[in-house]
């Protein structure tokens, strides 16, 4: 598995966390418990390498500050749905994704795709991985007309 493959599991999974702790009444996460992998547990936190660690809190904090258009975006792409109704897994994956495929122009597209379907493959529910597969092809199709 290479580094930014880790970077954007970790990425997915400071996202989940993030949503999931609003959802549960709970005071959402900060920013800075984020990128500070407050929710790892010691022995992960110690064994986090340098560059992955920089490569997620890049996509981290990209995604929370650009949170409204992220998620715009995503909801102008889902076909007879809302947002609201989509698994936190789902709705993290699609909101790092999306915010690659809209504010890191330099990755290429079928990466970011290939690497949302691996994670939702993983993380997600059985067909997860098709639904992640059409949403963010539409998405990068509007990308690229930006």
């Amino acid at each position: 598995m290479t580094s930014r493959r880790k970077g954007r599991i970790l990425a997915f999974q400071a996202l989940y966390f993030w949503e999931a702790s609003s959802q549960q009444n709970l005071e959402r996460a900060s920013l800075e418990e984020l990128v500070s992998f407050a929710w790892l547990d010691d022995e992960k936190l110690n064994k986090l390498d340098n560059e992955i660690a920089v490569f997620s809190r890049l996509i981290i904090t990209g995604t929370i500050e650009n949170i409204q258009k992220i998620d715009t975006l995503i909801s102008e792409h889902l076909e007879n749905w809302d947002i609201s109704r989509l698994n936190r897994v789902d709705l993290a994956i699609l909101r790092i994704s999306a915010y690659t495929l809209f504010f890191q122009k330099e990755i290429e597209p079928s990466i970011v795709i290939d690497e949302a379907i691996g994670i939702s493959r993983e993380y997600g529910a059985d067909d997860s991985y098709k639904f992640i597969n059409g949403v963010l092809d539409s998405i990068r199709k509007a990308a690229v007309s930006v």
